[in-house]
């Protein structure tokens, strides 16, 4: 399994519908092996990342599965449009896979 793990540096005037909106397209993505998505804020308890106070984790059976994602094109739009809500647009997203 891949977890791809999307820490995000919000614009501190972010519109809240827009992001919301975005959250609600990710979830609801259908490609084959995307088996998951969730949401939320970053409590940050190790005091480590307070510049990324959202984030949210996509969950892939495989590689094959994550590079789909990746190509999609309802997925760069959606892309696109979270990198508008950032600060530095795709600079102020920390993205890692993990395989786990």
């Amino acid at each position: 399994m891949i977890q791809h793990i999307v820490m995000l540096r919000l614009k501190p005037d972010y519109e809240g519908a827009e992001f919301a909106a975005v959250m609600a397209g990710l979830a609801r993505l259908d490609i084959a092996g995307f088996d998951g998505f969730q949401h939320g804020p970053n409590h940050d308890v190790e005091n480590k990342t307070p510049d990324h106070p959202y984030g949210f984790i996509c969950r892939f059976d495989n590689l094959d599965a994550l590079n789909l994602y990746a190509s999609d094109p309802t997925h760069q739009a959606l892309g696109a449009r979270l990198c508008a809500l950032c600060v530095g647009g795709g600079d102020g997203i920390m993205v890692m896979d993990l395989d786990v």
